[in-house]
């Protein structure tokens, strides 16, 4: 069942449970005025009779048409119930009498009784008569209900056929209005129909009435829509990520790989080869086993913060970090000039044993693209003023919600063109001037990961012919 049939079979029964309540009210309520009014009519009538001088309780139908109405019958009976007489237009009839109401009547009190004929219904009025505080009989009036029962019994029909005809009018008004009120669903429906067998997640659903209940849900489900499209497109650019990842893994690690094997027919060539060669093949195989293991070490960085992998979050001083990445780097840069600036003695909030990797892979760099005689410079600066290249720049963007600390490493190497600065923390990229080398292209991509999961960033600055410098941005704690 739908739920626009449902609404308006509901609509429909409340509107008919309404007019049931309704027209039972109203019929009871006619009855009960009806039964009120003949009541009244009557205990006129009894007083007008029982002060007749023609009354008498023995012989009332002495002339009934003096002392009653020709439609009100009268009886009176003796303390005891017992029937003295009786209007003649009774005929062989007996008005009842509730001899438990016997006792009712010697204290003064009337009551209404209704009986059934063969002819219909009467309303029976018992008054008791007194003399002297005494009962000395009971007179009893009645009416013939047949005219108020036929009266309600057209009352009911017309109120059952009126409220049906209300109902059928209603369920038609209702089906046409909760099929306009539904229509924006509808169109949800189908356009999530069409998203789900397209997957065009572009589409929206286009609402144009007022803000209400069906007007949140199409706003809703268009701003769902934008995050599924969001997601979407995150999801593909995570998948082309991976298929580049694993085809580039798959094509650095071939060429070690296809190397060793090359190696390792020449050892079994048979006569031997030459020692020196053998050496030589040796030295080589231990190399690419080297570059494998590197490769490899990358690879497994990589994929531990792709998985979210949560690091520490401690306070680091600065200035012994620094003093510890330039110990080494005058200890591997031995032909190079290597320039310590001084440090500020501060601490920032990261990972010490991921931020000295990370330095360490911007050390290799700039020991890589330094040629012999030039100069690396490692130093640190505060925000908001940073040196970068030998000039000043101002921060004036929001990006840290309290100071932050920035570690500079800055080379005399090639630089890197203008076109490939966007691209050297991309997974296994590689440029003629920035990495061409025999690395496999994940140091500078591993930084950014790891900086990132520091809530940290890492950005470069470079101009050909000038040199690079790299710098690390932590905030403070």
């Amino acid at each position: 069942m739908s739920l626009r049939l449902r609404l308006t079979l509901l609509y429909s029964a409340i509107l008919a449970l309404t007019l049931l309540g309704l027209g039972v009210v109203l019929v009871v309520s006619v009855s009960q005025v009806t039964l009120s009014t003949m009541k009244s009519a009557l205990l006129e009538t009894a007083k007008r009779t029982i002060y007749a001088r023609e009354f008498r309780l023995d012989h009332p139908g002495y002339d009934s048409r003096r002392i009653a109405m020709p439609d009100t019958y009268i009886q009176t009976l003796n303390p005891t119930g017992v029937i003295l007489a009786r209007t003649s237009n009774l005929g062989d009839f007996q008005l009842p009498i509730d001899t438990a109401k016997l006792q009712a009547a010697a204290n003064g009190e009337s009551w209404t009784e209704i009986a059934v004929t063969e002819n219909g219904r009467l309303f029976v009025f018992n008054h008791p008569l007194m003399i002297r505080g005494e009962l000395v009989g009971i007179v009893q009036l009645a009416r013939s209900l047949a005219e108020q029962d036929e009266s309600l019994a057209t009352l009911r029909n017309i109120l059952l056929a009126g409220s049906l005809v209300v109902v059928v009018f209603a369920f038609i008004i209702g089906w046409v209005l909760s099929g306009a009120a539904l229509r924006p669903i509808q169109r949800i429906t189908a356009t999530a129909h069409v998203i789900g067998a397209q997957r065009d997640f572009d589409r929206r659903v286009d609402y144009r009435g007022p803000p209400d209940e069906v007007g949140h849900l199409a706003t809703t489900f268009n701003d769902m829509l934008d995050e599924l499209q969001a997601a979407y497109r995150q999801t593909e650019q995570a998948l082309q990520a991976q298929r580049r990842l694993v085809a580039d893994a798959s094509h650095e690690l071939r060429t070690p790989l296809t190397t060793i094997r090359g190696n390792l027919g020449l050892l079994k060539r048979q006569p031997p080869i030459a020692p020196e060669d053998e050496e030589a093949v040796l030295n080589d195989m231990v190399d690419e086993t080297d570059r494998l293991i590197r490769l490899t070490n990358d690879l497994l960085v990589l994929a531990r913060s792709d998985a979210g992998r949560p690091l520490r979050r401690v306070a680091v001083p600065l200035g012994p970090l620094v003093d510890d990445v330039c110990r080494q780097a005058k200890l591997l840069g031995a032909t190079r000039t290597i320039v310590c600036a001084e440090v500020p003695s501060v601490s920032v909030v990261g990972d010490p044993d991921a931020i000295k990797q990370v330095l360490l892979i911007l050390l290799d760099n700039a020991l890589k693209f330094t040629p012999a005689g030039g100069t690396i410079t490692i130093g640190a600066n505060i925000f908001p003023e940073v040196q970068l290249n030998a000039r000043t720049e101002t921060r004036s963007d929001n990006l840290w919600e309290d100071q932050a600390a920035a570690i500079f490493m800055r080379d005399t190497g090639p630089g890197i063109a203008p076109d490939a600065q966007p691209h050297i923390f991309e997974r296994f990229y590689r440029s003629d001037e920035a990495r061409s080398g025999a690395g496999a292209g994940l140091g500078l991509a591993i930084a950014k990961e790891l900086i990132e999961a520091q809530a940290g960033q890492i950005e470069v600055e470079s101009e050909m012919g000038s040199g690079s410098t790299f710098s690390v941005t932590l905030p403070l704690a």
